[in-house]
């Protein structure tokens, strides 16, 4: 089985409860049931996320050997983190990049992404449906029908 990586970074474990304006009511959990469904068969999901910059990379270090592709939503670490950019630098499948609010229409500092010079892809604005559409598409990548 092929598994994609589907990383998320601070605050993300408060989706439905933090800001339900901007990120909806929808919560972590829910995340990991759609992106499953989103998988072509013989394609598994391996759903993480961390607070911590240091454990986000080591899962990065941990999917160059294991996996045929990674969804990552930073979090506030897009717009921050040269460590992310460097450990995604170093792996070799495809990357794509998702948010789940368009950044682009927020606050200036959020129109800088350091993971968007990496990201195959970069997908902004859909709410979880960025996510599954950034699963589909690692699937078609790594040869399945997406």
């Amino acid at each position: 089985m092929k598994t994609i990586y589907v990383l998320n970074g601070p605050n993300l474990n408060l989706l439905g409860k933090r800001q339900p304006e901007i990120y909806g009511s929808e919560t972590l959990a829910d995340v990991e049931r759609l992106c499953a469904g989103a998988c072509d068969a013989g394609f598994g999901i391996r759903l993480l996320q961390s607070n911590h910059e240091g454990q986000i990379i080591d899962w990065i270090h941990e999917a160059r050997e294991t996996s045929c592709g990674i969804v990552i939503n930073p979090g506030a670490f897009t717009h921050t983190s040269v460590a992310i950019l460097d450990a995604l630098n170093a792996y070799e499948p495809p990357v794509i990049e998702v948010h789940i609010s368009q950044v682009h229409k927020r606050e200036a500092f959020r129109h800088h992404s350091y993971v968007s010079l990496r990201a195959d892809g970069v997908i902004a604005g859909l709410g979880l449906a960025g996510y599954v559409a950034g699963v589909r598409r690692i699937c078609q990548l790594a040869g399945g029908a997406g």
